[in-house]
């Protein structure tokens, strides 16, 4: 019997994207930023791009190397900008305000169509609902749930940055779980890549995986093995409610 959905943010509930103009007005606040804070980087603005970016570079390849996520004073400190010779404890009080900007400024966010109508659906069904999610600060899921006015259909959200693991790592599924009381045998999970949601919800023992494709999906799951398919695959986020509705009426 499914009890439980579970849903990924970026890229499922939210439409997520980075293109050129967002990368600049990111690149563009973070020198603003810093400069508020007394730091200065010293170089024109294509040699701060190539270090910030070589920085990130660095610190993915530690994450995804564990499955892991550092708070936002060591992402930034020790990684991002680890290059810049900047003192650790002006910049240190910071991260967080820093993080929680890039994500909402590096990344167009847009809640998708119908989500609203999808939630109440499955919470009048009597379905608990949380999200699981990887993020790089610690308050802007929390902050943006509210923003889109749908904060109050979930009864449980774990963050990477709070648990300190990261998707696919079955463990942060397992975290969402026993805070919602719910066992993986009732519960779906629904995200918009192999490579993180369907492949670390099977490994956490999910009863169904729901993907839905987002403009992140071939970029994050390009050339993974695919150990794990999803079990339904939707086009519209709405499609999950039916969804959910038919396993729930299987025997």
């Amino acid at each position: 019997m499914i009890t439980t959905v579970l849903f990924d943010m970026g890229g499922t509930l939210e439409d997520i994207f980075v293109d050129e103009a967002s990368e600049k007005e990111a690149m563009d606040r973070l020198r603003q930023m810093l400069a508020s804070y007394g730091l200065d980087p010293g170089m024109d603005d294509a040699a701060f791009k190539a270090r910030v970016d070589a920085g990130w570079v660095r610190y993915g390849e530690y994450r995804d190397a564990r499955d892991v996520e550092l708070k936002p004073v060591r992402i930034w400190c020790d990684y991002v900008l680890a290059d810049f010779g900047f003192s650790r404890d002006v910049l240190a009080p910071h991260c967080e305000e820093i993080a929680h900007m890039w994500e909402v400024t590096h990344y167009h966010r847009s809640l998708r169509p119908r989500v609203k109508e999808m939630l109440q659906n499955l919470r009048d069904m009597g379905l608990k609902l949380g999200i699981v999610s990887n993020t790089a600060a610690m308050y802007q899921v929390f902050d943006i749930l509210e923003e889109y006015g749908i904060r109050d259909y979930f009864q449980d959200v774990t963050l990477s940055s709070v648990t300190g693991l990261r998707k696919p790592c079955a463990d942060i599924f397992h975290v969402a779980l026993h805070q919602l009381r719910s066992a993986p045998e009732e519960s779906v999970y629904v995200g918009d890549t192999v490579s993180r949601d369907i492949i670390g919800s099977k490994r956490a023992g999910f009863a169904a995986a729901i993907q839905i494709c987002s403009k992140l999906t071939r970029e994050k799951d390009a050339g993974i093995r695919r150990a794990w398919e999803p079990d339904y695959v939707v086009e519209d986020i709405y499609d999950v409610y039916p969804t959910v509705r038919r396993l729930m009426q299987t025997p």
